[in-house]
């Protein structure tokens, strides 16, 4: 019945903020994005491109209307987007397509016989065999260079020695479920909830099938890509396996087992996080990431190359001011491909080892369907051709390739023509603005209505991203469509603090986070009113996570916004590294210490300290099952509001965590939540 009455609502809002905004003709012949419209989009991910780069397999994302679900299935292109066509279909998900080194066999994961499960299917006949029957799902799948073997994660129960013995009921008695002990400093994770006694281990399974045997063993789980040694005799993985890395958690090696003996040898030692490891084409040389560990805020994440035992190890980027992620080798082993963020924009570039980089696309992106967020994805062939996500502010990931050797760019499908087609879009212009703190030049972007006209006056909204060391870009966001679509202007930015500007950029909120960021944003505010179109009374403030914590110290330090929805939020610093889901992270890298030993510090940076100057109308808005930022840090600043007299409301979404995306209604619903605030209180 709840649930039933919240849809009816939500579709009452919906009405009441689009219905209306157009006439039935107008609709018809120009209709603009809609809140419904969301479980219509679609999106690229996780291209693979064969080793002679001839074709691409890919992943096409839709949404189920009825399920309120995620649904994905695999397809295949040529280079050139010829003969492009589905390998599976149905309602289930595929996913991690990956095409075997002799060329004639994919390997993917399914759940279409419910819990996701490895597949193996011939191309050349379309002949298919289910490899597992695993009782946990998959993840991290890889071939050994052979093609008979396949490396993969999978989470493994451990067993610790349990404290107490209980005594055992009666027979049929019934008893409450006994009582669950923790002991482990990060016992829950947001997307999670509270953790099961597992870690991921690594595992080896035939191509044949039968029983996948279990290289890695204890305490400690392993991450990323299992990477094979040229021989196939041993697997590279990184993993944090020191005996203090509950309080070190960043403080992962790169390390490599033995498939026979299984013996595990560190390759790396430095303290600071090494990870994702490749071998070069003549296997006598590791390329890795990482960087040295200050406890910074922001770190920039360097390439480095060392010797396939070790020994010698070399930064490769440390003249480069900017995070590298995603490495490959070229086929000759004198360079290697990698993504990056640059100004908001991800691009792909190659480096040679003494750190010469050469820019080879942009545009990549196009994940995160809410908001502008970086993530792209992108392979290469032996011969330089690569295949990527591309996205651009007017349509989420679609595939696209392009080739090293003459930097040459085909954008291959365009998965949202059938609703672009006939939904008008904002447009979005970058801007650069000066900080009134001290004239530092700030990037954002200001997407405008459909159909916009200068000579008009428009409210605008102020939308403000998480992180704090992420960064908003030129790339589609649904959220910022749908509130252009609903009349504002919007405009979002990269203040200090966010990432793709280099590491001092993004460490002036280290340790003083929010601070003058706050006069970046604002200062942005006033860079767009004086284009001339932004009525100044109808001003809009919102931002999830970083960007919840931002606007709700915002409306403690000014009251010139009509409104404000603080989504997500950090409230109270004291009680958010406690109660998170990170506590070992948080107090180390975001604070000079414990919150006992420095307490003026931590609530001199609480937006709390703040509430007493609150007169802005401001709704609290958070996943019920959030562990990064939980429902107690909006539940302190809803009832500090209430005791002020503030008008105020708090909305819990059901059924989701941080990543309020993740279920096309629940972002349906946040928006349209965001919107009617907005729409009670602009003047």
């Amino acid at each position: 019945m709840k649930k039933l009455l919240f849809f009816t609502f939500l579709v009452f809002l919906i009405n009441s903020n689009f219905s209306t905004a157009q006439s039935k003709k107008e609709l018809s012949s120009n209709s603009t994005f809609e809140p419904i419209d969301l479980f219509q989009l679609e999106y690229i991910s996780d291209p693979q491109i064969s080793a002679d780069g001839s074709r691409v397999l890919f992943v096409r994302n839709s949404k189920d209307i009825m399920t309120d679900r995620n649904r994905s299935n695999i397809w295949i292109s040529n280079f050139d987007g010829s003969e492009m066509y589905p390998i599976t279909t149905g309602a289930q998900s595929d996913f991690s397509p990956r095409l075997s080194p002799t060329k004639n066999k994919l390997l993917y994961i399914s759940t279409k016989g419910g819990k996701p499960q490895m597949y193996l299917r011939w191309l050349d006949n379309g002949a298919e065999s289910k490899l597992t029957n695993l009782t946990h799902s998959p993840s991290n799948l890889s071939w050994s260079p052979d093609g008979k073997w396949i490396a993969f994660l999978m989470s493994v129960p451990f067993q610790s020695k349990p404290l107490v013995q209980l005594p055992s009921k009666p027979k049929g008695a019934k008893w409450e479920t006994p009582p669950i002990y923790i002991d482990q400093m990060k016992f829950k994770a947001d997307g999670a909830g509270f953790l099961k006694n597992e870690r991921k281990q690594l595992f080896v399974l035939s191509v044949d099938g039968g029983t996948p045997r279990q290289l890695t063993f204890g305490d400690t789980k392993v991450n990323g890509i299992p990477e094979w040694s040229k021989n196939g005799n041993s697997i590279l993985f990184s993993s944090n396996r020191h005996d203090d890395r509950e309080m070190e958690p960043r403080n992962s090696e790169v390390y490599q087992v033995n498939i026979q003996s299984l013996k595990v040898t560190a390759l790396t030692k430095r303290h600071g996080p090494d990870a994702n490891p490749k071998i070069s084409p003549d296997g006598k040389s590791i390329a890795y990431l990482g960087y040295d560990d200050n406890y910074d805020g922001y770190q920039v994440v360097h390439l480095y190359v060392m010797n396939q035992n070790g020994q010698s190890p070399k930064c490769v980027s440390c003249n480069f001011d900017r995070d590298v992620e995603n490495i490959n080798w070229s086929k000759d082993g004198k360079g290697i491909y990698f993504q990056y963020n640059d100004e908001g924009n991800t691009k792909i570039a190659i480096s040679d080892l003494n750190g010469k980089i050469t820019d080879l696309a942009k545009n990549v992106g196009g994940l995160s369907i809410g908001r502008p967020y970086s993530g792209g994805q992108y392979t290469v062939a032996s011969n330089g051709k690569f295949a990527f996500t591309h996205s651009t502010p007017d349509h989420p990931a679609d595939l696209a390739t392009g080739d090293s050797n003459s930097k040459k760019v085909n954008r291959l499908t365009r998965v949202n023509d059938d609703l672009f087609s006939h939904k008008k879009l904002g447009t979005v212009e970058e801007i650069w603005y000066e900080s009134s703190f001290d004239k530092r030049k700030i990037q954002g972007w200001i997407c405008k209505p459909p159909n916009f006209d200068p000579t008009k006056k428009y409210p605008l909204i102020l939308e403000i991203h998480g992180g704090p060391f992420a960064n908003y870009g030129d790339r589609f966001s649904a959220e910022v469509q749908l509130f252009a679509a609903a009349g504002y202007v919007v405009l979002y930015t990269n203040p200090r603090g966010s990432t793709s500007y280099g590491k001092e950029f993004g460490n002036l909120i280290h340790h003083n986070y929010p601070s003058q960021d706050y006069d970046d944003l604002i200062s942005g505010i006033d860079a767009v009113i004086k284009k001339g179109y932004i009525d100044e009374d109808n001003l809009m403030v919102t931002g999830g996570s970083g960007g919840g914590v931002l606007t709700s110290w915002i409306v403690g330090k000014t009251d010139r916004f009509r409104a404000a929805v603080v989504a997500k939020p950090v409230i109270n610093w004291y009680s958010f590294v406690l109660y998170a889901d990170n506590p070992a992270t948080f107090y180390k890298y975001w604070f000079p210490g414990k919150p006992w030993d420095h307490m003026e510090h931590y609530m001199k940076r609480s937006p709390i300290s703040l509430v007493g100057n609150v007169t802005t109308p401001t709704m609290l808005l958070t996943g019920e099952q959030d562990y990064r930022t939980p429902m107690g840090e909006s539940e302190q600043y809803y009832a500090a509001l209430k005791l002020n007299n503030v008008e105020t409301a708090l909305v819990r979404i059901q059924g989701s965590g941080h990543g309020i995306a993740a279920k096309p209604s629940n972002l349906m619903a946040k928006v349209v939540y965001i919107l009617g605030w907005f729409k009670r209180y602009k003047k």
